[in-house]
């Protein structure tokens, strides 16, 4: 379980962390059962015996270590952090705390702690307190430091690996208490509710990340497969096309329209241009009310980028045209335009420690944008660079000149061209 892991995000600290408790974990039971348990058969107690104890509390050490990096990456707000924080801090002393007196009194932990078997009628010793008191002391502060972190609302993924450990630390740390025949089983359950966390939890992000890639070019996904991230989000400039589409008429149709028949529609608005950008190899930069604008180029570079961009627009023409029709009423009407633009381009990645985004910044994104405000229901406007890079591509015989128009933001009139109809 460690290994896995620490495999699936070797960079995160929060999965080093959770890692390492595991590993911690592996380690006391594989000591207990294959070294300690023989060993006592043989040769009685030794006196370095309390050595092998570390690992288990190293690993509720760093089972809280765990927690306290969870919270760091969840936004504090107005919320006080310091009080839980420290709760954490505190159990991860007293569980070192109980690692230092194992060793100190290795034979009192072997007869009267580990295992603890006792005949009817028959008291715990007063040394079973002494590594009962840091021990349970430090399961029960860390649990509650835990449960304080749900209160900052952390991501629903996230919470359901909170609970699970929540659940299944204490279950865990009672197998080192509990008599031979018991032990196993308690911490194979607790380990048992951990995983069923975890899996939740990866469940959850691989949904998300399935959900996402609908509206990213799989070229982007074998992108960073074959050379990580950073490959995919590296700052450039470059030329691409740009592709911008949105609806006509939709600010009045959602104000007369339902908000959930409003949503209903931006869904299947949305999935069908995704479907088209991914055809085409475009990648969905923004997606902002009936607005949506996609990069043909980036991450992924494509020699005959204006070509596709095309191709994408033709596409989003076809699907809009006829998911348009199906939307309006008598009353009110729905029409879908386009603009394409091409031209030198910046690319990467901004944002804070809470926020990262794919931006591109450049004259083609504000040209496309404005080509598609300028664009009638059923229009694709295209601007002079993207005819340009077409060249003789028989796609070239199907734009014709349009209007020079007068955009905001540029200076000089501005040349159009206009996609065949239907």
């Amino acid at each position: 379980m460690a290994l896995a892991f620490l495999l699936a995000d070797r960079r995160s600290p929060t999965s080093q962390a959770l890692s390492f408790f595991l590993a911690c974990a592996g380690l006391s039971i594989a000591i207990d059962v294959l070294w300690v348990i023989p060993m006592r058969r043989e040769s009685g107690i030794v006196p370095w015996e309390g050595v092998l104890a570390l690992p288990q509390a190293l690993a509720v050490a760093s089972a809280f270590e765990w927690v306290l990096r969870v919270r760091e990456t969840i936004p504090a707000a107005n919320l006080q952090t310091q009080g839980p924080n420290r709760l954490l801090r505190i159990a991860q002393g007293l569980a070192l705390v109980y690692g230092l007196v194992a060793v100190a009194f290795p034979v009192e932990r072997a007869m009267h702690f580990g295992n603890l078997v006792l005949d009817p009628g028959e008291r715990v010793h007063g040394s079973f307190w002494l590594f009962f008191i840091p021990l349970g002391l430090s399961i029960l502060i860390g649990t509650v430091g835990t449960l304080f972190t749900l209160v900052r609302r952390p991501d629903r993924a996230e919470v359901r690996r909170l609970i699970a450990f929540a659940i299944g630390a204490p279950i865990m740390a009672a197998g080192i208490v509990l008599p031979p025949h018991v032990a196993p089983l308690a911490t194979s359950v607790g380990l048992l509710v951990l995983l069923v966390g975890s899996v939740q939890y990866h469940v959850t992000q691989g949904q998300r990340a399935q959900f996402l890639s609908r509206f990213l070019s799989p070229q982007v996904a074998q992108l960073v497969t074959k050379r990580g991230l950073k490959s995919a989000t590296d700052e450039k400039t470059l030329e691409l096309s740009v592709v911008s589409c949105d609806l006509r008429g939709f600010t009045a149709f959602s104000a007369a329209t339902s908000s959930r028949r409003v949503i209903e529609i931006l869904r299947e608005y949305y999935d069908a241009v995704g479907v088209a950008a991914a055809a085409c190899g475009g990648t969905v930069k923004d997606q902002a009310g009936d607005g949506v604008l996609i990069l043909v180029g980036a991450p992924i570079a494509f020699e005959d980028h204006a070509q596709r961009a095309i191709e994408l627009a033709r596409r989003i023409r076809e699907v809009g045209v006829g998911l348009t029709h199906q939307w309006s009423n008598q009353e009110m009407q729905l029409g879908v335009g386009v603009g394409v633009a091409s031209g030198f381009v910046t690319v990467g990645v901004i944002g804070g420690a809470s926020r990262l985004e794919y931006t591109a910044v450049g004259s083609p994104v504000n040209l496309a944008s404005r080509l598609c405000s300028e664009a009638a229901h059923a229009q694709v406007l295209v601007g002079e660079r993207t005819v340009e890079l077409l060249g003789s591509n028989p796609s070239n015989s199907r734009l014709d000149a349009g209007h020079t128009l007068h955009l905001k933001g540029f200076a000089e009139p501005v040349p159009s061209y206009v996609l065949a109809a239907l």
